[in-house]
């Protein structure tokens, strides 16, 4: 299997609810491999993702082949791409697979995940700041 059939989703790592979920997510075996990537950590994913100007404080990202998904759409791709087993999977394909409900949604639980961050006392990724990028 070569790096074109992984699936690759970038996430926080230190946020509990983002890590919980991209651990339990399984996709099916004909998506290819699942590969997570914390996006704490440098790479030349993360790299590629600063550079199209990706804010991955706003939304993880999943790649998929040549095609970057990124926030609601990166959900509702990666639920398309799961497994249904198991009560998790097919809940998250149940929920996430609706574009609709994925783009409703996730600006929740992205303002979930940035009060966890507060409450934690856990730093924000910053990766456009860092890298001089404007993000507006």
């Amino acid at each position: 299997m070569g790096d074109d059939d992984n699936i690759q989703v970038v996430y926080d790592k230190q946020c509990p609810v983002c890590d919980y979920y991209c651990r339990k997510v399984d996709v099916l075996d004909s998506a290819g491999e699942l590969i997570r990537v914390d996006a704490r950590r440098p790479g030349a994913l993360m790299d590629e993702i600063t550079s199209l100007g990706f804010d991955i404080d706003e939304g993880m990202v999943l790649k998929a082949g040549d095609k970057l998904y990124y926030g609601s759409d990166a959900l509702h791709e990666l639920a398309l791409l799961s497994s249904r087993q198991g009560a998790f999977n097919r809940v998250t394909y149940a929920v996430f697979g609706r574009r609709t409900a994925s783009r409703v949604l996730y600006p929740a639980l992205k303002a979930c995940r940035n009060l966890l961050l507060k409450v934690l006392r856990r730093s924000r990724i910053n990766n456009l700041e860092r890298d001089g990028i404007d993000p507006f």
